[in-house]
């Protein structure tokens, strides 16, 4: 299991260095897809909760430490330990997500009786913790 800032900062560096630098929008579904696929596993990425926010999942706590973005691409790098075995698995995720359109992920995201549909109900759980076994569940 990872800290959420860390493993953002794994996905933000594996983009820049594929010369791919992605935004914090596009980070967030990534995270999203790579919980999913831990779960999937029977296992967890990190502890920190998943929101449904406007556009789709996010991670709040990442989310604020890459907000001096904005919508652009997020430049730093960082050296990150993650594990050779999950090193596969995510790879996996953030070659296929990086490279799509950002708005076809959030579409992904938003996809009928998701995780993030399910929560986000029209607005009415704008911010609302996405759970786990939901997410598992409906992805």
């Amino acid at each position: 299991m990872y800290n959420a800032i860390d493993l953002a900062k794994y996905i933000v560096t594996k983009c820049y260095d594929n010369d791919n630098p992605i935004s914090n929008l596009q980070l967030q579904k990534i995270l999203f897809f790579v919980q999913k696929d831990f779960l999937l596993r029977d296992d967890i990425a990190f502890l920190e909760t998943i929101e449904a926010w406007q556009f789709g999942p996010v991670v709040p706590v990442v989310y604020y430490h890459f907000c001096g973005y904005g919508a652009m691409p997020i430049t730093d790098k960082y050296s990150v330990n993650i594990s050779e075995e999950d090193k596969i698995y995510i790879d996996k995720i953030i070659d296929e997500k990086s490279a799509m359109n950002p708005w076809d992920l959030v579409a992904e995201t938003h996809k009928p009786n998701g995780a993030w549909e399910k929560v986000y109900d029209n607005g009415a759980g704008n911010h609302k913790v996405i759970s786990v076994e939901l997410i598992k569940e409906a992805g």
